[in-house]
């Protein structure tokens, strides 16, 4: 049969291949972001109790009204705003699904869509499936005077124009591991008064930032809230990504438009999961807590990697750390993760394939993505192997 592909640039991801490398070789894998232990007992007894109690049918379209409720209850709690649950708040199928949906509602055929590289994978193929086009805004990679990532907001601005309809944001950053500061609020605030495009604000790691830092989401300025669709994740925040549980919000005109799309792409989401999450969320300890929690793990990491050859980047929140690998090897990242794998039995992503063009000169910056959502056991197993190096 003769067709032409809707998504032809698009093949099997970086993650399902170096998992499945890992697999073979029996290689330790801090590649694919998950955590390798489970969600708080309690959390999964709810879930139990909620099937005995017969919450196994189609829950509400736009997600249980408990949770909902819940849901705005926090985020005004967390960011002085409160969103309407009937109609600001919808429960999706992950934040992928959120994701998917706020694109495909919102983005229109001609429409350009600015996403900032390092990019996460899903953002380009659903704004190509919207019919819109992709434009790639690099960030300032780490050199001698700054030792992480930056945005270039001024190449941002530059980027916008009379067919921009939105700009994707992904902070806390995944892979880079930055944070948006009030400074960048003040720009985004500014950049859409003067353009009017929406923010798309992927927020999944927002309980996960580090150093006393507090997490600057869209929902704390007003003028954002405006334009801004905001997708966070329980998956992330409690160790449950195989659940798929994730939410949206947005302005209720806004949100009209996503629970179109939403009703005719899986209608309503998984029912006990989210009458046991109405519940486990009325205690703000664990996603409280979840920063310490995992600061801990990069520092436990990161001390680690000060023993080997790999010099560790300062991670600002999410639960990956970048590892320059500049002492240790000249190979480009893709060639570098196949032979950490296949000859020394632990799993990274090359920051490369962030990258719109991952085999250019200008995506290698000898650096891998390292995921610490691990048992100490996990990363001391994979540190005695990458010390060998």
């Amino acid at each position: 049969m003769n067709f032409q592909s809707k998504l032809p640039n698009v093949g099997t991801t970086i993650f399902t291949t170096m998992s499945q490398l890992a697999l073979q070789h029996q290689a330790i894998n801090l590649g694919q972001g998950f955590p390798d232990f489970s969600p708080d007992p309690k959390l999964i007894s709810l879930v139990h109790e909620a099937m005995l109690q017969g919450h196994n049918q189609y829950p509400a379209m736009p997600g249980v009204p408990a949770l909902r409720e819940q849901i705005s209850l926090k985020v005004n709690k967390l960011y002085d705003h409160s969103y309407n649950p009937e109609t600001e708040v919808t429960i999706t199928s992950g934040a992928t699904e959120a994701l998917m949906c706020s694109i495909l509602a919102l983005v229109r055929s001609g429409d350009e869509v600015i996403v900032i590289e390092p990019v996460y994978d899903l953002y380009i193929p659903a704004i190509e499936l919207a019919g819109g086009t992709p434009v790639v805004v690099p960030m300032l990679a780490p050199d001698a005077q700054h030792g992480n990532y930056r945005v270039d907001w001024q190449r941002v601005r530059d980027a916008i124009n009379a067919k921009t309809r939105m700009l994707v944001l992904n902070f806390p950053h995944n892979p880079t591991g930055i944070i948006l500061t009030e400074n960048d609020l003040d720009i985004l605030e500014a950049i859409v008064a003067d353009s009017g495009v929406f923010i798309l604000s992927d927020e999944v790691y927002e309980h996960i930032v580090f150093g006393n830092a507090l997490h600057c989401s869209m929902a704390k300025r007003s003028a954002l809230i405006e334009r801004s669709i905001i997708v966070s994740s329980f998956g992330k925040t409690y160790h449950a990504t195989g659940w798929k549980l994730g939410y949206c919000l947005a302005t209720a005109t806004v949100m009209h438009e996503i629970r179109k799309v939403h009703q005719f792409t899986v209608f309503t989401v998984y029912s006990p999961m989210q009458y046991a999450m109405a519940q486990f969320l009325q205690d703000p300890a664990p996603y409280t807590e979840l920063s310490r929690f995992y600061e801990s793990k990069r520092d436990y990491l990161a001390n680690g990697l000060k023993n080997s050859r790999f010099k560790p980047l300062l991670s600002q929140g999410t639960f990956f750390l970048l590892a320059d690998y500049s002492g240790i090897s000249t190979e480009p990242e893709a060639v570098f993760i196949r032979q950490l794998t296949v000859e020394h039995g632990v799993t990274a992503i090359p920051m490369s394939a962030f990258y719109q063009n991952p085999d250019a000169a200008e995506s290698n910056h000898q650096l891998i993505r390292l995921c610490f959502a691990k048992e100490n056991a996990t990363l001391d197993a994979a540190l005695d192997r990458l010390k060998e190096l």
